[in-house]
């Protein structure tokens, strides 16, 4: 196995050995920019931690609001978990534009906040762990069109545009414990194997 290739298990015994620093809850955030493969990556790693709840920015985010919500998740995940609390939040629906069904995260164990600017400032010094995944621009517009349509090129154009500013004010992947390729040329198995970044 090339060096550059990690488990998810390896990754995961890395960061049940570091401390809580989110109360009582290991708080691990997923960040890079929007269709990079954090959603997978996020939910790859719960499964090698067990048990862990995972949260997605993409339940707080919209178009109209890409990156400025995030007095919400403070209010209704982030306190509530420092203090021992399970946290609260109403995810909302893109489809709809609106607010929809509440979910709960509970106070213990391990905590992933996968998404855009998960990893941001504001939150840094409650992570136990960061991870950046990487991908170039062109892959990035080309996933999300073939998720959302073609239809949405700009609002993807737009989005992209707010996630380089933001990155580059905020420099979350400066500061990330671990960088991720999200569009790997190294054989693998990604159901249970990254590749780092150089």
């Amino acid at each position: 196995m090339s060096s550059d290739i990690e488990t998810f298990t390896e990754l995961a015994a890395r960061i049940l050995a570091r401390p809580a620093r989110c109360g009582p809850v290991r708080l691990i955030a997923i960040d890079g920019p929007g269709g990079a493969g954090k959603s997978t990556f996020a939910a790859r790693l719960a499964d090698g931690l067990g048990q862990a709840s995972v949260v997605h920015t993409d339940d707080f985010a919209s178009w109209d609001n890409p990156l400025n919500w995030w007095p919400r998740l403070e209010q209704q995940v982030l306190q509530p978990l420092e203090a021992g609390h399970t946290g609260r939040f109403q995810r909302y629906d893109w489809d709809r534009r609106a607010l929809a069904d509440w979910h709960e995260v509970p106070a213990v164990g391990v905590v992933i906040l996968e998404g855009v600017s998960s990893a941001r400032r504001a939150v840094a010094q409650r992570l136990t762990y960061a991870v950046w995944i990487q991908v170039d621009p062109q892959v990035r517009l080309q996933r999300g069109l073939e998720r959302d349509g073609q239809e949405a090129l700009g609002l993807w154009q737009g989005w992209m545009a707010d996630e380089d500013r933001h990155f580059e004010q905020d420099q979350a992947a400066q500061r990330a414990d671990l960088l991720v390729d999200g569009d790997p040329r190294i054989p693998h198995d990604p159901r249970s194997d990254f590749v780092r970044s150089r």
